[in-house]
């Protein structure tokens, strides 16, 4: 008899909300549609004459205008504390609408739990009492408030360009639907680590003003499978709730790789969910998805389709103008006398996230050697710190640190000679270069193979034999020899014959010695330096070249 009395009022209550419905489906072609941030100004003017809320919209009649806003943006306690003339009844259909809400998720939340008591005890009964509900995150998404503008980050002023179209959207929609354009669903930011791809989209949230929901591409990949799915969903339902606003997806790749045609279930239906999300929100609905990757050769072609990431933004490593803006930023706070155009020559191949180590480190050298200001010769001393990390000299015999000193003493002297960007050697560094990626010259690769050949050439000329430290270098040069006669087309032909690489080898070993013969002098006096002090300048080596040239 009660579960009948039950029915009957749920009928009823469900028969008078579609009557609703359907009396304010004609109103609603009327209605101006506004975002969330109009209409609490709407409402704190209180100029709102009624309020009509239906499955899909609420609505706010002014004297003038008529107002609509997904009820997905808005909540009940909007409405409880506003005092306004409702006409209609429609204050008694929001209370209804909402305790019917309530009324429904509390039986959902009910029979869940109803037949969570009875999985766990089925599974306690199986278990002896131990269960394990460790089953992925469960932490709720909430927006982060983001606090890194433009102005914060140096160079990158095409990508500024790019994207100050996309917040001009996002703050004035109606001007660019009435011209027939829509926003990009999706924009992709492409580039190596470092270079600053998620202050990017922080500084977007910045400008648009809107809420910044930042997820990890590895915090999708989940054990269980539906875990990872079940969190893209709620990721995008926190951001509907909230929109307009910006979801931000680091390193993608992780969940965003191609479908092989290898089984892994989970992380197949972790990017179908997310394929699913992004296709199913309307470009009006002021949602943006940024993604950022620094492989995206290896993404699934299903998301680079238009209409999922409609724009890509290739970031790349910073120029020299655009290192000096950015070392700018990092001095700010830092007392120092120095030159950044110095500063910016020197670091040729730094993102700006080394760019920042570099200046912190010379900051800490500052303070530790009780120094006023930072000077260059603080970021010649932790250049290497920064580019290979820190390495202690082994303890050597005297006959090992002559053998160490000759080698490094070649190598810096064939690097200076050749002007290959470096600006101090240290006794205790094997590389004084980092591996470059850079487009090169034939002459320009063939100084490097000569500048990794010139250390065990130096212990030849004096030693009659090296060290097996030359292992790196050599292993080093033997490859760059191989990219440049199969892969660059730079021997004799451009298709090689496999003597050809040993002939190579032969004739750079030998221009080498060459040159080192006839810088006996400027060897000798390089070796004491490197002997007393453990390490030297280009600067230095240079005038000792300038010397007998």
């Amino acid at each position: 008899m009660l579960n009948s009395k039950n029915n009957r009022v749920l009928l009823y209550l469900s028969a008078f909300i579609i009557i609703v419905l359907i009396l304010f489906a004609m109103l609603r072609n009327n209605a101006d549609d506004i975002t969330l941030r109009d209409a609490s100004k709407i409402l704190e003017n209180h100029v709102v004459s009624s309020v009509v809320v239906t499955k899909e919209y609420v609505y706010l009649k002014t004297k003038d205008n008529f107002y609509r806003i997904a009820s997905s943006q808005v909540t009940p306690k909007m409405f409880v504390d506003y005092k306004v003339e409702v006409k209609s009844g429609y204050h008694i259909i929001i209370y209804i609408l909402f305790g019917v809400i309530f009324l429904g998720f509390g039986t959902l939340g009910l029979r869940w739990w109803q037949k969570r008591d009875v999985v766990l005890s089925n599974l306690n009964s199986m278990s002896g009492g131990v269960v394990n509900l460790s089953m992925g995150d469960n932490t709720p998404v909430e927006s982060m408030k983001s606090d890194v503008t433009f102005n914060d980050i140096g160079g990158i002023s095409d990508v500024k360009m790019e994207l100050e179209e996309i917040i001009d959207f996002m703050k004035n929609p109606k001007r660019y639907k009435s011209f027939g354009a829509r926003m990009p669903r999706g924009v992709l930011l492409v580039g190596p680590p470092g270079v600053g791809k998620t202050m990017i989209a922080k500084a977007v949230a910045y400008e648009a003003g809107v809420p910044f929901y930042y997820q990890s591409g590895a915090s999708f990949v989940q054990i269980y499978v539906g875990m990872g799915a079940k969190r893209v969903h709620e990721l995008f339902v926190a951001a509907k709730n909230n929109a307009p606003s910006i979801i931000f997806i680091d390193e993608i790749d992780a969940v965003g790789k191609k479908r092989d045609g290898a089984r892994n279930d989970e992380r197949e239906a972790t990017l179908n969910q997310l394929l699913t999300e992004m296709d199913g929100f309307e470009s009006s609905s002021g949602i943006i998805v940024i993604a950022a990757t620094n492989k995206i050769d290896v993404l699934d072609s299903a998301l680079l389709r238009a209409g999922r990431f409609d724009r890509r933004i290739f970031v790349e490593l910073p120029t020299k103008r655009e290192r000096e803006s950015i070392l700018l930023k990092y001095l700010q706070k830092v007392p120092h006398e120095l030159d950044v155009k110095a500063v910016a020559n020197m670091t040729v191949g730094f993102n700006g996230a080394s760019l920042a180590a570099l200046v912190n480190e010379a900051a800490l050298l500052s303070l530790r050697q009780n120094d006023f200001h930072v000077t260059i010769e603080h970021f010649h001393l932790v250049k290497d710190k920064v580019m290979f990390g820190k390495k202690k000299l082994q303890m050597l015999s005297d006959k090992q640190k002559k053998f160490r000193v000759t080698y490094q003493a070649g190598k810096v002297i064939a690097a200076t000679y050749f002007d290959i960007p470096f600006e101090k050697l240290m006794l205790s560094n094997e590389k004084l270069t980092p591996v470059t990626d850079d487009s090169l010259i034939k002459h320009e690769l063939e100084a490097r193979i000569k500048m990794l050949l010139s250390g065990m050439v130096a212990c030849g000329i004096k030693f009659n034999e090296h060290a097996s430290s030359a292992k790196g270098d050599l292993d080093e040069a033997k490859e760059l020899i191989k990219s440049m006669l199969n892969d660059y087309g730079m021997g004799e032909s451009l298709i090689s014959l496999e003597s050809e690489q040993e002939l190579v080898m032969k004739r750079l070993y030998s221009e080498t010695k060459l040159l080192l013969e006839s810088m006996a002098e400027v060897i000798q006096k390089v070796e004491a330096v490197l002997y007393e002090r453990e390490s030297i300048t280009k600067a230095e080596v240079k005038k000792y070249i300038n010397e007998v040239l």
